[in-house]
């Protein structure tokens, strides 16, 4: 039976058109490595029945930091560029690292459990509009102010979060200290 028809037809086509010119990621490692990038993507908008950049932070702990035959980045890298480095960018200086008097917003994850799972559709945007999703393996727990609001991909219900909104204007080299 021919890829695309199993699973009751619900196989995908995947065509990179940016960034994999050479048919690999070899130049963002360079990138990666490089203090003035920022290696955060989140898309839960105007694409997301096309792409699905949640599995971003995952990709890039799987794939930079263990699993990349041409030579990996190392794993504390990998947690600064996600962590410190984004909530500098954003101006949320309460956190990106696990030090007295900030945020103790923590994923504890099992390294060498962590994988993407296959991605798939889901239709429950109004008008039945659809986004693509896709889960992971290997998060044990996700911790917010404290509180486990995750345990084993499975939401425990609590919702200690509340809505972030940053700076208006992002000063680049601010960022980049």
């Amino acid at each position: 039976m021919p890829k695309l028809m199993a699973d009751d037809g619900n196989g995908m086509i995947y065509l990179p058109i940016l960034n994999y010119m050479d048919g690999n990621l070899d130049f963002t490692k360079e990138l990666l490595q490089r203090d003035d990038i920022v290696a955060s993507l989140s898309d839960g908008g105007a694409h997301c029945g096309t792409i699905c950049d949640a599995a971003s932070p995952t990709f890039l702990l799987s794939y930079w930091a263990r699993d990349r035959k041409a030579g990996t980045i190392p794993l504390e890298l990998a947690v600064k560029r996600q962590c410190h480095d984004t909530a500098r960018l954003y101006g949320l200086n309460d956190r990106g690292v696990l030090k007295p008097g900030y945020l103790a917003d923590i994923n504890v994850i099992d390294f060498d459990a962590l994988k993407l799972l296959k991605p798939w559709l889901a239709f429950d945007l109004p008008a039945g509009g659809k986004r693509l999703l896709q889960k992971a393996d290997g998060y044990a727990a996700t911790i917010k102010s404290g509180v486990v609001t995750f345990r084993d991909g499975a939401m425990t219900g609590a919702l200690p979060g509340i809505v972030v909104r940053g700076p208006q204007s992002i000063d680049m080299a601010e960022a980049a200290e």
